[in-house]
């Protein structure tokens, strides 16, 4: 299991100098307003996504990479075995990424993805993500009243 940190960042630019020097390493993904860095050591995802306008730049989402489509399904049931609500975005495109994920809201409003990385996609976003982002909003981008881009 790896955490997953998702943040707003007010330049990518300087980000990505800042990370690449904390960890020692360049970003695993670089496209024009996103970075991510995908560590073993420590156990991280981090992803970054430029939005200058925001104050204070700061934790967009968290995360929860598992190892299969399976865990992800099993967390969908302990969680809604606990009462929790969540949402399923199965078989979506997001951030340049294959995924299948569900998405479950803390008590302070704390947004938390459980996802499976299928692999790299150059593609940012399909429809099944676009559907399920109109429903429950948006974490990567402005929130439009209907996405049409995409968001992660």
């Amino acid at each position: 299991m790896k955490l997953h940190l998702s943040l707003d960042v007010h330049s990518l630019a300087e980000s990505v100098t800042f990370y690449s020097a904390l960890f020692g390493t360049a970003p695993a993904k670089l496209k024009a307003g996103y970075a991510k860095f995908d560590l073993d050591e420590p156990a991280v995802v981090l992803a970054m996504q430029q939005k200058p306008g925001v104050q204070p730049a700061g934790i967009n989402h968290l995360g929860l990479r598992v190892h299969s489509t399976a865990e992800v399904l099993a967390a969908r049931e302990r969680l809604r075995a606990q009462g929790l609500e969540t949402t399923d975005e199965l078989g979506t495109v997001c951030c340049y990424a294959a995924q299948d994920k569900i998405w479950v809201t803390d008590p302070s409003g704390y947004r938390w993805e459980i996802y499976f990385f299928k692999g790299d996609v150059e593609e940012a976003f399909n429809d099944v993500h676009r559907a399920i982002a109109n429903k429950i909003g948006c974490s990567c981008e402005e929130q439009p009243a209907k996405v049409e881009a995409g968001c992660c």
